[in-house]
């Protein structure tokens, strides 16, 4: 018998009238989790009870529209194409969120919460890039009840079942021309991903152990890490994408994203090694002008973080 992972088939479920959408609680627990990391590595940062949230109340809603935004614009063709319908590109409880545009929209919604309750930009960012990291992993299992971002077709033992899909529905439907609704074992990439997000938040936190880095330079090192690991495995996903030079959309943006991220954690560095800016865990609090770096009025100290 051929060994393989069962998925679900069934993703939405009523409570009476009220839809109970796995994804939306897989993301909705993720942003849960991440709120509460933040918090407490932002205490150890200086910051004051209840800041994560604050700032959390702004970053998260503009981080799911810029997610949504990021999606529909890179396949237009699936709302806006003849036959479409251009109203499913607000169905967000549908699926279809892209990680790019929901940091780059985050990060402007936490620099507006940061803004209004004095927390450095850098120092959140670091805070949260952990958590953060940690919430995309517990996400991609929503999609995995989505049966939904999967790679080619395999028969290691690992290899995710996938059924024939009915996306509005919320649940497995019958194959075309056939009686079946499997359509066969694929490389479980929804997988791959959420492990690797989860290796990456552990290496983030034991990096911030160990050495005494800049402040940013956490949050620079969280988008090198993932984009190394997400431009692999997106070459492996078969799902709809569009492709430049024949390479996934997802690929070229993963390698975008790496080079501003290590021109970032350079730059960053740059800045602490002439003597203008406290490094991350410093015994300097995390308030004060945003993104700000201020002359260090002690020498450094290796950060000590409790989580």
């Amino acid at each position: 018998m051929t060994a393989y992972i069962p998925s679900p088939g069934q993703s939405v479920w009523f409570i009476g009238p009220l839809p109970i959408r796995a994804y939306a609680m897989f993301i909705l627990a993720g942003i849960i989790l991440a709120v509460w990391i933040t918090q407490r590595r932002l205490n150890d940062r200086g910051g004051k009870p209840g800041q994560a949230l604050d700032v959390a109340v702004w970053a998260v809603p503009f981080g799911i529209v810029g997610g949504r935004v990021y999606h529909v614009i890179t396949d237009p063709e699936l709302y806006f194409a003849a036959g479409r319908n251009p109203w499913n590109a607000f169905k967000i409880w549908e699926g279809g969120l892209g990680i790019w545009g929901a940091v780059a929209l985050g990060i402007v919604g936490a620099w507006i919460g940061c803004r209004r309750h004095d927390v450095r930009l850098l120092d959140y960012g670091d805070a949260a890039a952990p958590g953060i990291v940690l919430a995309q992993a517990i996400g991609r299992w929503g999609n995995y009840f989505n049966n939904e971002l999967f790679g080619t077709k395999t028969d290691v033992p690992w290899g995710l079942q996938v059924h024939c899909w009915d996306q509005a529905a919320g649940k497995a439907t019958p194959c075309p021309g056939g009686t079946t609704d499997i359509l066969g074992i694929f490389q479980p990439t929804f997988l791959y991903e959420s492990l690797w997000c989860l290796l990456v938040a552990l290496a983030l936190v034991l990096v911030d152990r160990r050495f005494s880095l800049a402040r940013g330079q956490i949050f620079a090192l969280y988008g090198m890490l993932y984009t190394t690991g997400r431009g692999a495995i997106e070459m492996l996903r078969t799902d709809h994408a569009n492709y430049i030079l024949g390479l996934r959309l997802n690929v070229w943006t993963s390698v975008i994203v790496f080079a501003v991220s290590a021109f970032a954690f350079w730059r960053f560095g740059r800045a602490t090694q002439r003597g203008g800016a406290q490094v991350n865990g410093s015994r300097g609090p995390a308030t004060g002008d945003l993104g700000e770096d201020e002359p260090a009025g002690d020498t450094p100290q290796p950060s000590q973080h409790s989580d």
